[in-house]
């Protein structure tokens, strides 16, 4: 049955349809995700929040989506991707919704809410991808996989805008209530979407995954062969993961440096260019927007080139292009080509790669695992990964010699060293993907599930 999916040369409109709910449900997700920053710049006077305080709001929904990625993504391989999909919607914007009744200075309601947010959006970004890579050829896979993270900096700007222009209309917990419509729209277009045949099929349910294979591909469900035999998979426990070596190590490290290297670049990008060329925050904001579109422009091209090359040569590329564009930027921070900065140039071409190679991690993390342990593994390996946002931020300020942990006063002389040490992640990230990945392009995920050998436990005798 699934021979027919494989041997499809272009996507179908419902296919198509998949997509979009996905993108724009990552889209909103990080929307709601990065209110808070924004909301922060309007309580922080007001309610004289300390440096902890305001650390414990701005880190509580990034500590939430570690530990949801890990739980919705185990979910979603005990009982379906659509469910838990819809789960993951309703927990995000019903906490969001919740916080435009935050009292007056109730950091510490914030804060809580804002954790169970991000458990939420976490989640969301671990099954969304499975499902719609579980519906598309793998000649496609990678793409499809890529156009729907290049949605997230959209649901940055989106928020960006909101803060700047409804803020003053509706206040910081208007924008709250706003964020529960989202929620809600994306519910709405996910309604219609089936659930994975693929899925599906694991648990024995041939006729479902017959009838929601048919309507991906819009033919009767009648043209679609049935399996001749009915096997249904036993679930697999969390700790079956490590059972798979090679792919804990590829997913859980690319995603750790990936993360820690994002994090920290966009913690230091906007500060350095005021410092270094003497401009005003606004207009260093403005700056930024080109090095914002540098970025979806890098993973789109990134998603096209994963399937063209394969994962392990452009994640290679991308973090070594991040690398050298980064440790380039810091050696030439002060040269000018005319009256144009070289190092605003060089952010540009970092971001290209930067945030190109989050169009390979994503969608490869759900990739290299089998398909009993596809979402567990990917929200693992995204779960650990955000530890990069402490490590980030961390090694940044031993760096500077900062006590400030979460926003390291950036510093020009320091620049170098910097730059060097997120360069470095993104080296540790390609080293991995072509020494130690997994190729995954071009290969069915029933092609991969019989080429990932489990370790067999060994019991002692004692």
């Amino acid at each position: 049955m699934l021979d027919h999916l494989e041997s499809q040369a272009k996507l179908t409109n419902n296919q198509r349809r998949i997509i979009l709910a996905a993108m724009i449900g990552d889209m909103l997700e990080f929307l709601d995700y990065f209110l808070i920053s924004f909301v922060v710049a309007f309580i922080g006077g007001p309610w004289k929040l300390t440096f902890g305080k305001s650390a414990i709001v701005l880190l509580a929904s990034g500590v939430g989506a570690i530990f949801g990625a890990v739980f919705y993504g185990w979910l979603a391989d005990k009982i379906g991707r659509r469910k838990v999909f819809m789960l993951t919607v309703v927990n995000f914007s019903l906490a969001t919704g919740a916080l435009a009744f935050t009292p007056e200075n109730g950091w510490l309601y914030l804060s809580l809410f804002r954790f169970i947010t991000g458990f939420g959006t976490g989640g969301l970004y671990c099954v969304d991808l499975p499902l719609v890579q579980e519906f598309v050829p793998s000649r496609k896979r990678g793409m499809v996989g890529g156009l729907v993270t290049a949605s997230v900096p959209l649901g940055i700007l989106l928020g960006s805008a909101m803060g700047a222009f409804l803020t003053p209309i509706v206040g910081w917990r208007g924008l709250f209530a706003i964020g529960v419509l989202p929620g809600a729209f994306t519910l709405l277009v996910r309604a219609w979407v089936p659930e994975s045949p693929r899925w599906l099929m694991r648990m024995g349910r041939n006729e479902e995954a017959r009838r929601s294979l048919a309507w991906a591909l819009e033919v009767n469900p009648s043209d679609l062969p049935m399996p001749e035999v009915s096997v249904v998979s036993q679930p697999a426990a969390f700790t079956d993961l490590f059972r798979y070596p090679r792919s804990l190590i590829v997913s859980w490290l690319t995603n750790l440096a990936a993360q820690t290297g994002y994090y920290g670049f966009l913690l230091w990008a906007p500060t350095l260019l005021v410092l270094l060329l003497g401009v005003s925050p606004p207009r260093a904001a403005y700056l930024m927007i080109f090095v914002s579109l540098a970025g979806i422009v890098g993973k789109v091209s990134m998603s096209f080139l994963s399937d063209r090359i394969g994962r392990c040569a452009s994640g290679g590329i991308g973090g070594f292009g991040a690398a050298v564009m980064l440790v380039c930027a810091a050696v030439w921070h002060s040269v000018y080509l005319g009256v144009i900065p070289l190092f605003w140039l060089l952010l540009i071409a970092s971001n290209l790669f930067v945030e190109g190679s989050f169009a390979i991690v994503g969608p490869y993390s759900a990739e290299v695992w089998p398909s009993a342990l596809r979402t567990t593994g990917m929200g693992s390996a995204y779960g650990f990964g955000g530890l990069g946002k402490v490590i980030g931020p961390l090694g940044l300020a031993l760096i500077v010699g900062s006590a400030n942990l979460l926003t390291p006063q950036a510093s020009v002389g320091a620049i170098v060293p910097a730059f060097v040490y997120l360069g470095s992640c993104y080296a540790l990230a390609a080293i991995v993907f072509v020494g130690f990945g997994i190729e995954t392009n071009r290969r069915s995920f029933e092609t991969i599930d019989s080429e990932l050998k489990p370790v067999a436990w060994r019991r002692s005798s004692l």
